[in-house]
């Protein structure tokens, strides 16, 4: 805890409130500072930076929309040039990009990222942006994802131009795949799949069968006459990773959650999704680093068939020391009862940020300070921390929580009954109001804020040792202290007096009075090494580097009155303590807070 120090006369709120920071010289040489640089130096502390100040590198070499033809790696043609006249009069020369989830599984802070990206690009350049469910596996997908990653995108600020589905287009997309066998440029086969994993499968067997064959299987496999792993079809062409001949369908007969049982085969990936841009009028199709490998058969399908080719652009993805994000890694952590679920607090998807009390400002901030680069970035969480304080500093109204409460009652209290004592909800800018706590004879100061004996440094209450009580205008001074039967302090008797007569106390601490008690959750990093799924660092797995301390529950903390209405999400600076938020688990009987960040990174933490 912060230990409010005071030397120079009483503690007024404003000596407690931290000062603003005040931003830098904008970055002119962006491209030269590192992530962690800009986040951990302050560069641009308290102020988002503009799409283009956060491009960098090779992410400023973008193409304007009809001049996709400039692009490395793009075929030039009549027919490609014309494409790109018929392109631009759809689209009027506007920018258009396309978040593409898939539906299995919830967002994490990688994806806030490309959100950002997405919809940041087009914003800045006065064009759309679509939200497109990549729903060609129904075997992963659940109705609940959709909602939730929907959820994601508006939570973060951002409203797509139009939500599409994959699937809105698999006619057309079968159509094309009956014309690439047409052409003789894919066929079925019937490799297993292990038979095609790894980069140098062995080659297919059934490559060069006659085109009106393949057309005859391609059809069956539509009507449900081979099982699932029997048939795929397969496009001819070899990967810029030296893969050969990607699959472009496969049987699958789990019931689609839009077309049912419509269809009984589903398109990959490598298929769809430049045939989905293309479709749409993508102009910028931005993707992470590792489907760079794919930037050919992005360009090769749609110029096989002679559709509308967008430009494929890769970026570097966003990734955190301290977490796993992959899918299949949370549900075995969800599995083994390791965290709770997809929302729990300690994990870095979007819902479990939300949930733990991060604002979103917060967290388009931190993608904006780190940017876009080509080069894969790892962060540490204490900089997507520093983001939060800077925001929740201007947006979260005070009150006053003890965690370890030890009862101390004044003797000679004052008036009465209990005082009305007029707290500002935040000290730096009383113009935001004021709300109001009782002030009675008992009071709650946390445990750790007195000692029996002083001790050289220690500026809280102890034996000959007075200290102010936040807000209230009063001192108070130890008289007695009272024990249990274990000799524990049970509580303690003091008197007190106004702060400006007699001397002036070394410090003044936090107190409650007639408080609420509540359950407060104390998260810490849910691993203990920086990466979890290194076999090096970590080589049990990442299910053994478990932190056994990344959750503390105080079940009988007690807050301040002035919460009694809060709502779930509603967000408070317990004064000395951090950034709290409420959690949806809160009913009426009980309010449950979240702790979303400490007031200062500790720097003995994990």
């Amino acid at each position: 805890m912060t230990e409010v120090l005071h030397l120079l006369g009483p503690k007024m709120e404003a000596d407690l409130v931290k000062k603003p920071k005040v931003a830098k010289a904008r970055l002119e040489e962006t491209d030269r500072k590192t992530a962690k640089d800009v986040v951990e130096k302050g560069e641009v502390a308290g102020q988002t930076l503009s799409l283009m100040e956060q491009l960098r590198g090779e992410a400023l070499k973008f193409h304007k929309p009809g001049e996709n033809y400039k692009t490395p790696g793009y075929v030039i043609t009549p027919y490609t040039m014309d494409l790109l006249k018929q392109h631009l009069e759809i689209t009027g020369g506007q920018v258009r990009t396309r978040f593409p989830p898939e539906p299995n599984g919830i967002l994490h802070i990688g994806h806030a990222k490309a959100i950002n990206f997405n919809f940041g690009y087009a914003k800045a350049n006065n064009g759309i942006c679509f939200l497109r469910f990549d729903d060609t596996n129904p075997e992963k997908e659940e109705a609940k994802f959709f909602t939730a990653i929907y959820d994601m995108v508006t939570w973060l600020g951002y409203t797509p131009y139009k939500v599409t589905y994959a699937s809105d287009y698999f006619d057309q997309l079968y159509a094309w795949a009956v014309e690439l066998i047409h052409g003789g440029l894919a066929y079925v086969c019937h490799q297993r799949v292990e038979e095609l994993k790894g980069h140098n499968p062995l080659p297919s067997p059934w490559r060069d069968r006659p085109k009106e064959e393949s057309l005859l299987l391609f059809e069956a496999m539509r009507k449900g006459k081979f099982a699932e792993g029997e048939a795929t079809l397969r496009m001819k062409l070899v990967m810029e990773d030296g893969k050969m001949d990607p699959v472009a369908y496969r049987v699958k007969y789990t019931p689609h959650h839009r077309t049912g049982d419509k269809w009984c085969i589903y398109p990959t990936y490598d298929y769809t999704h430049c045939l989905c841009d293309s479709i749409e009028h993508i102009t910028h199709s931005l993707c992470t680093k590792e489907f760079q490998a794919r930037r050919s058969s992005y360009f090769w399908l749609c110029n096989a068939l002679k559709v509308y080719c967008p430009v494929q652009w890769e970026y570097g993805r966003l990734n955190l020391h301290y977490a796993v994000v992959s899918k299949r890694k949370i549900l075995q952590l969800v599995a083994a009862g390791a965290v709770r679920d997809w929302d729990d607090p300690r994990l870095f998807t979007l819902t479990a940020l939300r949930r733990r009390g991060f604002p979103p400002e917060a967290i388009n901030n931190f993608c904006a300070r780190v940017g876009v680069t080509v080069a894969q970035t790892t962060m540490e969480p204490h900089l997507l921390e520093a983001c939060v304080r800077d925001v929740l500093n201007d947006a979260a109204p005070r009150a006053m929580a003890v965690l370890e409460p030890l009862q101390v009652v004044i003797t000679n209290f004052p008036a009465p009954k209990p005082l009305d004592i007029r707290v500002p909800n935040f000290p730096a800018d009383e113009t935001k109001g004021f709300h109001q706590v009782p002030f009675a004879s008992t009071v709650f100061i946390e445990r750790s804020d007195f000692k029996e004996e002083s001790e050289p440094g220690y500026k809280r209450l102890a034996s000959g040792q007075p200290v102010g009580l936040r807000h209230t205008g009063y001192v108070i001074e130890l008289q007695n202290i009272v024990r249990g039967s274990s000799g524990c302090v049970e509580r303690l008797e003091v008197t007190c007096r106004r702060a400006d007569a007699g001397e002036k106390p070394k410090a003044f601490i936090h107190w409650v009075s007639q408080p609420l008690v509540c359950e407060i959750r104390l998260y810490e990093c849910l691993f203990q090494h920086k990466n979890p799924e290194d076999p090096v660092e970590v080589p049990g797995g990442f299910l053994s580097d478990l932190n056994p301390a990344s959750l503390q529950v105080v079940e009988g903390a007690l807050v301040d009155c002035s919460v009694a209405l809060a709502k779930p999400f509603d967000k408070f600076q317990f004064e000395r303590l951090g950034y709290f938020s409420v959690d949806p688990d809160s009913h009426q009987g009980q309010i449950v807070f979240n702790r979303t960040v400490t007031l200062k990174e500790d720097p003995g933490k994990i």
